[in-house]
């Protein structure tokens, strides 16, 4: 089995290995081996693990959350009814995020048509009779 070392590792996940070390302080990595010389020896399983401890925290999850899971995939299948229930979880949070980035992007997308508009006219009076958004 191939194996990675903690460098690696971070610049595949476009990580630090400062947060690779502090995943690993705060219980996330407990699946990790090390070297009798104490060095950490990653493999594909544990990439994929980190994969997802990585998916969770986009969502916003907070760092002692995501270790309730790391614990709760450690107990097995008596834990899978409280996995799936944070996943649920998760995807009502990022479909959230998905609304408000959306919302986002309109208001965005708004100013650069004033602004192209504006600039093809060579001046923002064009649009003095329409209402403006302004946030």
């Amino acid at each position: 089995m191939k194996t990675y070392s903690i460098s690696e590792v971070a610049k595949e996940l476009n990580l630090t290995v400062y947060t690779l070390r502090y995943y690993d302080k705060e219980g996330l990595m407990p699946f990790i081996e090390r070297k009798a010389s104490g060095v950490r020896m990653f493999n594909d399983a544990d990439i994929g693990a980190l994969k997802i401890i990585e998916c969770l925290k986009s969502t916003g999850m907070p760092i002692k959350e995501i270790k309730h899971f790391i614990d709760w995939c450690a107990e097995g299948d008596s834990t899978l009814q409280k996995r799936y229930d944070m996943f649920m979880e998760r995807k009502a949070a990022a479909e959230a995020q998905i609304e408000e980035l959306t919302k986002t992007m309109a208001l965005i997308e708004h100013k650069c048509t004033y602004y192209k508009t504006a600039l093809e006219a060579g001046t923002e009076d064009i649009h003095k009779n329409k209402i403006e958004i302004t946030h």
